[in-house]
């Protein structure tokens, strides 16, 4: 247990120029110079009671920083937003401004969510804007493509998307379904490559009884330049009551089924074509 400061022999005649002179804001050491020699605790005993000027004692380094925080939520800031100012902690700005009042909303809830639809808004714009560029940019770097490019670029997308011979379902002829009217295109553009006539290619519409049968057969009949009347008997799916499929708006057309007449020998050249494409993929590369 520490003992008691020892005081003074002079005591009772010192204490009331030490108190003096300390309630005149000075220091110990500046007491001591103006008292002569005193130890440490003798020191003590002289100023018992009374407290250091405030200039004597150390800034605490947070003292500023919780005075700005108070500041600002006085001015309406958010626990975010001074914790962005001034870089401490949001625990440490809730213990120096929890018993100031909360900032009142700055919107009202049609404004928040006016404020949303609009950032909705902007951001849909700039990623529509984004893959526009970006399609273009892409689009740009095609430029004629050869007719050895077109023979296998053909070959690939009829393998991902033609009908093919099963050793349980022989079906060895070229039949090529799709919804898309530039795949549609490259299809009978390959064809033609290929010395296949409009005569030999047989169309069919595969479509839902909501869309218009007519409309769609001409739309068809001028992206591959066959004759509407030249189309074979629709396949047509009847939909179900209450059916609101978002494919099915202005522009659906349905699917496009093409099949080409004797061609029986060109498929398995398609075949061949597709099979050293794969070959060539896992071969491994030689100088």
């Amino acid at each position: 247990m520490p003992h008691a400061p020892r005081p003074h022999p002079d005591y009772e005649s010192l204490r009331p120029q030490a108190v003096a002179l300390r309630r005149a804001g000075l220091s110990r050491r500046q007491i001591r110079d103006r008292l002569g020699p005193l130890s440490d605790g003798a020191l003590t005993a002289l100023l018992d009671g009374e407290p250091p000027p405030a200039w004597t004692e150390r800034p605490n380094a947070k003292d500023e920083l919780r005075l700005k925080a108070r500041t600002l939520r006085i001015q309406g800031m958010t626990y975010d937003e001074i914790k962005a100012a001034l870089g401490v902690s949001k625990s440490s700005i809730s213990a120096w401004v929890r018993d100031l009042p909360k900032p009142a909303p700055r919107w009202t809830k049609i404004a928040q969510m006016r404020q949303l639809e609009e950032a909705q808004v902007a951001f849909r714009a700039e990623r529509d804007e984004e893959r526009r560029r970006l399609t273009h940019e892409a689009a740009q770097q095609i430029r004629d493509v050869t007719d050895h490019e077109l023979l296998m670029i053909g070959a690939a997308l009829y393998w991902a998307e033609g009908s093919k011979d099963k050793s349980y379902a022989r079906r060895e002829s070229l039949t090529f379904i799709n919804s898309d009217p530039r795949m549609i295109q490259v299809y009978v553009r390959w064809l033609e490559l290929l010395g296949v006539e409009r005569h030999r290619m047989r169309c069919s519409l595969h479509i839902h009884d909501s869309a218009d049968l007519a409309e769609a057969t001409h739309f068809w009949a001028d992206v591959t330049g066959v004759p509407a009347e030249a189309f074979l008997k629709p396949s047509i799916r009847r939909d179900n009551p209450g059916t609101n499929r978002l494919n099915r708006g202005p522009s659906y057309r349905g699917c496009l089924r093409i099949y080409v007449t004797n061609s029986a020998r060109l498929y398995r050249q398609v075949e061949g074509w597709w099979q050293g494409i794969a070959d060539w993929a896992v071969t491994p590369t030689r100088d």
